[in-house]
């Protein structure tokens, strides 16, 4: 299945936490034009490389499918920020 909301919250000591809601299927909407540039862009990497683009094309897709459930915690200094994909 495909994610369907991305969460990000930023964590700083000095200010409170800033949490971000942003759904998946219309930023794929919007983005569909570079994502059809970016799907052609890969079957010339493959026919290069001599890659099977139906199998590339399914692997991606897996790693799509695998995400739900991710969560990134990143901290760098004083600031953290926690991403999680549902």
């Amino acid at each position: 299945m495909m994610p369907q909301l991305v969460t990000v919250r930023v964590e700083r000591p000095d200010q409170r936490a800033i949490r971000i809601w942003v759904p998946v299927l219309p930023v794929v909407l919007v983005l569909s034009p570079v994502m059809v540039l970016a799907v052609l862009g890969a079957a010339v990497a493959c026919l290069v490389f001599s890659i099977s683009l139906v199998r590339a094309l399914g692997t991606g897709w897996r790693v799509v499918s695998a995400l739900p459930g991710t969560r990134v915690d990143a901290e760098y200094s004083r600031t953290a920020v926690l991403v999680s994909i549902r």
